[in-house]
């Protein structure tokens, strides 16, 4: 089976949507499947482009015997509802042209976030006359009003008429969550054609293992209790409720050792970098991006992985993928997000949930965390065995089941 896959992020872009349809295509070569990819450069989260990589109307490689073809798109960073647009457009038509060319295709899979791609995805199922999957991992525009990143409303009502059209064409749809299943069958969806198939990790590469010493003593976090973020500093995250939360740390005489560690980037890094040294947080330590391969050994640091949200009823349908992640590193979570996500933290008994954008809260779930080390072991005890429920090569096979259902 030929699988033709359109997706705006992937490797070597180390955010969810890459590594997940990484891992996802890496899997189904194994299986004896052929895959190609169309994407852009690789420029997440800063908006430039990686080095070794140029924008150019098409490149071609090989990835982990993955076909990767790489069409020029209008790139900006994650600023600006407008340019974002541009950039999702630009996309979207170079993608599909380039899918003309792929031949002997069989299956189409369009991936959100942003559903564009998905566009471009219906666009080339037409043409080739073959069915395509819609892979929703968000409900966009939705998350749209949700973070406020747009107050016209009419273009929002507009794009939702889109969404509605996408998922009544698309041949089959696979939701990342449980309850966006039930938010698109509640809207009209016919349900034999929705299915599930969750975040997950690479369980072969996040595994538990001891500290990274040499790193720790780089960043200065040798015998402290490291509290870490690592991933995308946006709008929908809300991390200044952990800057705030630094702030009562810095002030509690139990959590003088104690350090809050924030890898990543996003639209609003730079401000919370100000506003933490403007505060005089010398607790905080803010570390740029880092290459794939490199992540594991700033997880290995972290004594507790916090993982937040706005307060938001549409991020109660989300689950996080780092979540699967620092289950599998053994890694115990504070998890700031409400709904299916909590409930998954719960069921498994790997962290403490907090109110989201609650800073008292959140020191609180610290605090407990910190004075209680039987709780801490338990947690990195019941991580890793958790987190085989969730192996992406599992998953994989589960969402091929499907396309070979459709072929």
């Amino acid at each position: 089976m030929h699988i033709l896959f359109l997706s705006d992020n992937f490797a070597p872009e180390v955010n969810a949507p890459a590594s997940r349809t990484f891992e996802h295509c890496r899997e189904w070569v194994r299986a004896g499947h052929r895959v190609t990819v169309i994407t852009c450069a690789p420029n997440f989260p800063k908006g430039a482009v990686f080095g070794g990589y140029r924008n150019r109307l098409w490149q071609r490689e090989d990835m982990a015997g993955i076909t990767v073809i790489r069409v020029w798109s209008y790139i900006a960073r994650n600023e600006g509802f407008a340019k974002r647009i541009l950039d999702y457009l630009s996309y979207m038509v170079t993608a599909f042209l380039a899918a003309l060319f792929v031949r002997r295709v069989d299956v189409i899979v369009g991936t959100s976030p942003q559903f564009f791609t998905a566009c471009a995805a219906c666009a080339v199922s037409v043409v080739k006359r073959r069915p395509w999957v819609f892979e929703l991992r968000d409900i966009w525009p939705e998350s749209i009003r949700a973070v406020g990143a747009m107050k016209k409303e009419y273009v929002l009502d507009r794009l939702e008429a889109l969404e509605l059209f996408l998922y009544r064409k698309a041949t089959a749809i696979v939701t990342v969550t449980h309850a966006f299943r039930e938010n698109l069958i509640r809207r009209g969806i016919d349900a034999g054609k929705v299915h599930v198939v969750t975040n997950g990790a690479d369980t072969a590469r996040f595994v538990a293992m001891d500290k990274d010493v040499a790193l720790e003593q780089a960043l200065g976090l040798r015998d402290k209790f490291v509290l870490g973020y690592i991933g995308t500093h946006g709008m929908a995250h809300g991390l200044d409720t952990l800057i705030d939360a630094a702030v009562l740390l810095k002030q509690a005489s139990w959590a003088q050792d104690c350090r809050l560690m924030l890898l990543g980037d996003g639209a609003h890094r730079a401000r919370l970098v100000r506003r933490a040294h403007d505060l005089g947080l010398d607790n905080v330590v803010f570390v740029d991006t880092v290459p794939k391969e490199q992540v594991v050994r700033y997880w290995s640091i972290l004594d507790a992985s916090i993982i937040h949200l706005t307060k938001n009823d549409l991020f109660r349908t989300v689950i996080p993928s780092k979540l699967f992640e620092c289950m599998a590193m053994a890694i115990p979570v504070l998890h700031g997000v409400e709904g299916e996500s909590a409930d998954i933290v719960k069921r498994h008994d790997v962290g403490l949930t907090f109110e989201p954008e609650n800073p008292e809260a959140l020191c609180e779930a610290v605090r407990r965390l910190f004075h209680d080390a039987v709780l801490r072991e338990r947690f990195k005890r019941n991580g890793p065995h958790a987190a085989h429920t969730y192996d992406r090569a599992v998953l994989a096979q589960q969402m091929l089941a499907q396309m070979e259902r459709l072929v």
